[in-house]
């Protein structure tokens, strides 16, 4: 279990999380949703540490994650960010092999073991065919697949997501989403990733975290906490929920916003 226990957290005299305590139970399937500037991608970095946390706010397993070693942290939390760049020319196949480098010693090289997990997330994905392109050579979209099979190649059972679909035309981003939630169900992999499209959390995403202010709004089902009222709410917009063939679905009335109680 990932916990979060009275978490505050501010960029110099901004201030963008105040209090934040949440449970993350193992296998779950959270959305991250809120405004910009709410402190969503602030919260995932926490999560994983790399904002250098106070002590004593977030605890894996029951384990404070500022005592744990890099290493040992990159055994049980993948991170994916929402603007992944790398300062040298990889190929796609050896950017997806970096996420076996927690489990190799300096002196080890990767195994066929590592080759064989590298091709089955790159299939998985549907990038093997760019293993041999580099960055440059790629799409913005096929990147981000690219770093979510590096992700998944970590073998962790969390895994954060920061807007992968931002990238992705909407063929990808629902196969992603296929991909994420078969995963989700079939190896109980906890997973939180920060998305905006409303009706996409609703269909994939079982929980919900929403944030508004530097709090949280709502954490629980995605389907009791994307009501009309917390939409408008949060996002300054008039919304109309709509139940078809037993799936929620979230209609936009009108583009005239609502001013949001924002600090």
């Amino acid at each position: 279990m990932l916990k979060m226990n009275n978490l505050s957290y501010a960029f110099g005299a901004k201030q963008v999380l105040s209090n934040i305590s949440l449970d993350i139970a193992d296998g779950s399937f959270y959305a991250v949703m809120g405004a910009n500037g709410c402190g969503k991608t602030t919260l995932l970095r926490c999560m994983d540490n790399l904002l250098g946390i106070p002590y004593d706010t977030v605890f894996l397993d029951g384990v404070d994650i500022r005592r744990m070693k890099s290493r040992q942290r990159a055994t049980k939390i993948a991170y994916v960010a929402q603007r992944p760049t790398t300062d040298v020319d990889f190929s796609a196949f050896e950017i997806v092999l970096m996420g076996r480098n927690p489990y190799q010693t300096h002196l080890q090289n990767e195994s066929q073991h590592d080759w064989d997990i590298v091709e089955q997330c790159m299939r998985q994905t549907n990038t093997w065919h760019l293993r041999c392109s580099t960055l440059q050579q790629m799409s913005g979209g096929e990147v981000q697949r690219v770093m979510i099979a590096r992700a998944l190649a970590q073998q962790t059972p969390i895994l954060l997501l920061d807007e992968p679909l931002a990238s992705l035309d909407i063929s990808h981003q629902l196969e992603i989403l296929g991909i994420l939630s078969a995963i989700n169900r079939e190896q109980g992999k906890t997973i939180v990733l920060i998305i905006h499209d409303l009706n996409m959390a609703l269909q994939h995403c079982p929980k919900l975290i929403l944030l508004e202010n530097q709090h949280i709004a709502y954490c629980g089902d995605t389907r009791q906490g994307l009501t009309e009222e917390n939409i408008r709410r949060v996002f300054g917009i008039n919304p109309s929920i709509r139940e078809i063939d037993g799936q929620q679905y979230v209609l936009i009335n009108d583009t005239k916003q609502i001013p949001r109680r924002d600090l």
